[in-house]
């Protein structure tokens, strides 16, 4: 082929070549400027989007448990306590938990009983916890006794099966209560192993309570069952958490006043605590003297209570503050 040739073709490749490349490129650009379509907008539902069915007349909406990645701050001290293996063990303490603010050497006790002074006067409110377990109660015995409140399971969910149940004194228990002048509120034995289980649990109640006045909380009270294998073994921490909101989150939409049952152990091993500021907490520690870090309401300190009208034990307890509806 001639050399003239030659050039030309080569020169109809190369204009070829460069054409392809400036139509590629102008596509690329294009893609980039108009080619991404707008991501969606992620918005945070609200109760609004999870509308429940009516339930007991009434229109309750499913709690939204909001969260976040939270550093908790620690502010260097120590919580210790004993265990089996490990022998003393140490848990950092939480800067922004509040911590008790009760002047524990105003503890009095006396026969059995303790209350909480300011000058010498009692400014504690004395109350019990029951259930069928103390059978046959004689309320009018027990108003005369002195006792102001009492706490009322008025459900429980065995820790088997899982089935949700009334507590078969429940009703009587309630209204011998109203009846002789005792303020009360109730409280769920819960066994949930995930938040619908404990906004079953509260709806339950919610249904059981709403023809009594209720002037003390509503309870929700997660206990891990000792000696025996339970549904609730493996429950994590952040569903035990998340529970908990929902339960106390369901209580309050329906106009109580919720509030979370539990030990010193669990509540320091098994609960979230920086999530849940925002609901009352009622401590079991059966000592002479609470020795549990942050701040609690009500404390119920003893299981070996003894009332005029009721046989046998009784759970005994103050209420420290104001937790009335």
């Amino acid at each position: 082929m001639p050399n003239g040739k030659k050039k030309l073709n080569f020169r109809i490749i190369a204009i070829l070549e460069l054409v392809l490349i400036m139509i590629l490129l102008t596509g690329y650009v294009f893609l980039l400027a108009f080619g991404q379509k707008e991501a969606p907008v992620q918005t945070v539902p609200t109760n609004a989007d999870f509308k429940d069915p009516q339930i007991g007349g009434e229109e309750r909406v499913r709690p939204i448990i909001e969260k976040e990645e939270i550093y908790y701050s620690l502010d260097g001290k120590k919580i210790l306590l004993s265990d089996p293996t490990f022998g003393q063990i140490y848990i950092p303490v939480y800067e922004n938990v509040p911590a008790c603010s009760y002047d524990l050497s105003a503890m009095v006790h006396r026969n059995g009983y303790s209350f909480y002074t300011d000058n010498g006067s009692v400014v504690s409110k004395f109350g019990i916890d029951i259930s069928a377990h103390q059978n046959t109660i004689d309320w009018k015995k027990v108003a005369d006794a002195g006792v102001e409140f009492a706490i009322i399971r008025s459900a429980y969910r065995t820790y088997g099966g899982g089935e949700l149940k009334a507590d078969p004194k429940f009703k009587e228990n309630i209204e011998g209560a109203l009846a002789n002048g005792i303020e009360v509120g109730v409280y769920v034995y819960s066994q949930a192993i995930s938040v619908q289980e404990a906004i079953d649990e509260a709806d339950f109640v919610l249904n059981q309570i709403k023809n009594y006045n209720i002037t003390y909380p509503v309870v929700f009270d997660w206990e891990i069952v000792f000696d025996d294998a339970a549904r609730t073994d493996k429950v994590s921490v952040e569903t035990l958490t998340d529970s908990s909101i929902s339960f106390c989150e369901r209580i309050k939409g329906a106009g109580y006043r919720p509030m979370i049952y539990q030990n010193k152990r669990t509540s320091l091993l098994k609960l979230d605590l920086p999530r849940l500021q925002d609901y009352d907490f009622w401590l079991a520690e059966w000592n002479d003297g609470p020795t549990y870090y942050y701040n609690y309401q009500m404390w119920q300190y003893t299981e070996k209570g003894k009332i005029p009208g009721i046989e046998g034990n009784v759970d005994l307890n103050m209420c420290f503050e104001n937790v009335v509806q």
